[in-house]
């Protein structure tokens, strides 16, 4: 048996066939799919973490995670092996090797979000999957002065999901800026510490609500400040939101 080493793979995924990253007992997972592969490559049981969950439906950029291994396969072997082994929707973007400590989800320090809407009235054959549809007008300006209240240390109680188990709901967000990309897509940029469960589209959801003039920018604000996600409005649909970066 060869000695332990620590695996870091930069991860790549379109959502739309996953129920999200994380094994669960109702579903292919990205996590699953990932983890029977490495476990064809090295003949070993292997535990993959992940920087953290994304859920059903949402795509990932750079999602990060490592796995140990006493596998002696160079790091271009399990580079092209797996891009082999895995399904189109999944792919190894980077493998390297690293500290036998480094843990992905516990080492993160940022991760940056991407929500897409594409804002017309007429839907789209081809960005159906990665954008949310909404053909209302509406007000990026007023969007953008209301996501300025997310920046900074604040719980975010009235964003999470439903019944979420999240013991501590405070989070602290650098940035959330929304901006054109080859108009009519609108989206939201937004980077934080962390994020609790469906935080990013509860947030967006009750944003376009902002940007629809049914709730103004101190509105918002209150709902934030509640801590109840009875007070936030809709979710908004999984297939806009990306996973763009992890940083450590």
């Amino acid at each position: 048996m060869g000695m332990m080493r620590n695996i870091k793979l930069l991860i790549e995924y379109e959502g739309t066939n996953y129920h999200g990253w994380q094994i669960q007992p109702n579903g292919i997972t990205v996590q699953e799919v990932l983890q029977k592969n490495l476990a064809v490559m090295t003949r070993q049981r292997v535990r993959l973490i992940g920087s953290g969950r994304t859920d059903a439906g949402v795509h990932a950029l750079g999602q990060v995670a490592n796995f140990h291994t006493t596998a002696s396969i160079p790091l271009e072997g399990f580079h092209r092996g797996l891009n082999r082994l895995l399904p189109a929707d999944i792919v190894i973007r980077s493998v390297e090797e690293i500290a036998l400590d480094f843990n992905a989800q516990l080492a993160a320090k940022k991760k940056t979000y991407l929500y897409r809407i594409l804002n017309r009235e007429i839907p789209s054959a081809v960005h159906r999957n990665y954008s949310w549809h909404y053909p209302l007008p509406l007000d990026k300006k007023t969007m953008q002065e209301a996501a300025q209240f997310l920046v900074g240390e604040n719980n975010f109680a009235s964003f999470q999901a439903t019944h979420a188990d999240t013991g501590d709901p405070v989070r602290e967000v650098f940035r959330a800026d929304w901006f054109d990309d080859k108009p009519p897509f609108l989206c939201l940029a937004i980077e934080a510490n962390g994020f609790l469960k469906k935080m990013v589209r509860n947030i967006v959801g009750t944003l376009v609500d902002v940007g629809r003039g049914k709730v103004s920018g101190e509105e918002f604000k209150r709902i934030l400040e509640a801590k109840d996600r009875r007070r936030a409005r809709m979710t908004a649909p999984p297939q806009g939101l990306f996973l763009l970066k992890v940083d450590y």
